[in-house]
């Protein structure tokens, strides 16, 4: 006879990796992973476009915890605990080998998501965690006398899973249901007495209308600037332009940082892009004077300034005023002035957004102060626990939200296992 039930609502990264902490600690236990959805794991699946992009090579807690725009200073303690050190460790110890590419993301060697579903859902299996697919939690009724009455919704799971009969009994409740972007999602938090901040979009791509920039569409830059006039936000690094507008880690980091910001701008803002950002204006101006004195008679057009591409280059040149057929000796102070501050400051508006399909991340979700980060256990329903993004946190793209899930997972998974 089991000495005590456990139920874990959501089969993802953040329940997996708590029940199966749970189970292995506590083998007594009877330990029970519910999942809405029919697969389990969807989102490592689709991670890193199929590679999952697990962890990042960041093994300094607190400065792992400043990739994090909200929750950072709640996870410094737990990543004490349980960090990325420790995700490569528990994962290769599992014969899961691990790669880390030049910009810190980590990915499973064999380059496939299934790799690491593999690994947990033989873990689970291995320390007798029942899984159960196309079954949810539909409501949570805490007992007088302790634990949870629950009853489940969803359609009959096939053989050979037995789907546990509505309503059901735990001892304990572990909620890790992903992001709150579905309100069903985070109800059941809020029927058990917890405060959701309200959830909005991290991580999206920007929406531009400018055909110019529509039309290079796959160009690239290694090292751009991005920023938004009158706000604090500002990141740097690769930027991607595409059919819809931009994309890339400089627009994702930003959109993490400023996701309430932008949100409340209804995703209508102007945007500056700084193409050259390791050149100040004297540099810049002084590499346009470079350039006019070596080949003056080229058209200015033709003559990229490197890295840019001869594309981009080209309609950078262009949107300055500068006419294409103007040569570098006709190319007068003032438009070498517009050239330069086209280079630094362009601007364009952005007129919407489009969620990152590889994480799929909100900002938003249960309150942390609601929450005890030493056990992830409510501080307002005893018996109930939280892991992962169903929690008011959210990292960078980069492998980032990944390890507060396996981070939480694993406290959770202790503290129900005690």
């Amino acid at each position: 006879m089991s000495s005590r039930r456990i139920v874990v609502a959501g089969g993802g990264a953040a329940g997996f990796f708590a029940a199966i902490t749970c189970a292995q600690a506590a083998p007594d236990a009877e330990v029970t992973v519910l999942e809405k959805g029919p697969q389990f794991l969807s989102k490592v699946r689709i991670s890193g476009g199929g590679r999952c992009n697990l962890t990042h090579a960041c093994f300094e807690p607190r400065e792992l915890a400043s990739y994090y725009p909200r929750g950072g200073q709640a996870l410094i303690a737990p990543f004490n605990t349980f960090q990325a050190a420790d995700t490569v460790a528990w994962f290769e110890s599992r014969g899961v080998k691990l790669k880390t590419e030049k910009d810190g993301r980590m990915f499973p060697a064999t380059n496939s998501s299934q790799t690491v579903i593999d690994c947990l859902l033989g873990q689970a299996r291995s320390a007798g965690v029942k899984l159960v697919l196309n079954c949810g939690v539909e409501a949570a009724t805490k007992r007088p006398e302790g634990g949870f009455d629950l009853a489940l919704s969803g359609d009959a799971p096939p053989s050979p899973v037995t789907r546990p009969p509505s309503p059901v009994t735990c001892d304990r409740l572990l909620l890790a249901t992903g992001g709150c972007r579905v309100p069903a999602l985070a109800q059941l938090a809020v029927e058990l007495g917890h405060t959701l901040v309200p959830p909005v979009p991290s991580l999206f791509t920007f929406h531009l209308e400018t055909p110019w920039v529509r039309r290079l569409a796959g160009v690239s830059v290694e090292a751009a600037e991005v920023s938004v006039p009158g706000t604090g936000l500002r990141e740097r690094g690769a930027l991607l332009l595409t059919h819809r507008g931009l994309s890339g880690p400089a627009i994702l980091r930003l959109s993490a940082w400023g996701a309430r910001e932008l949100h409340g701008r209804d995703y209508r803002f102007p945007l500056q892009v700084n193409w050259l950002p390791h050149l100040g204006t004297e540099a810049l101006a002084a590499a346009l004077q470079s350039r006019r004195d070596a080949h003056p008679a080229r058209f200015v057009v033709n003559v990229p300034l490197a890295p840019l591409t001869a594309r981009l280059w080209e309609q950078l040149v262009l949107a300055a005023g500068i006419p294409g057929d103007t040569r570098w000796a006709a190319l007068s102070r003032a438009g070498r002035h517009a050239l330069v501050e086209q280079l630094q400051r362009t601007e364009l508006p952005v007129m919407g957004k489009s969620l990152n399909q590889d994480e799929f991340v909100t900002c938003g979700g249960v309150r942390l102060g609601e929450v005890n980060f030493k056990t992830m256990e409510s501080r307002l329903c005893p018996g109930l626990y939280f892991a992962g993004e169903l929690l008011d946190m959210d990292g960078l793209t980069g492998g980032f939200n990944f390890q507060a899930a396996w981070t939480t997972g694993w406290l959770a998974g202790q503290a129900l296992a005690q």
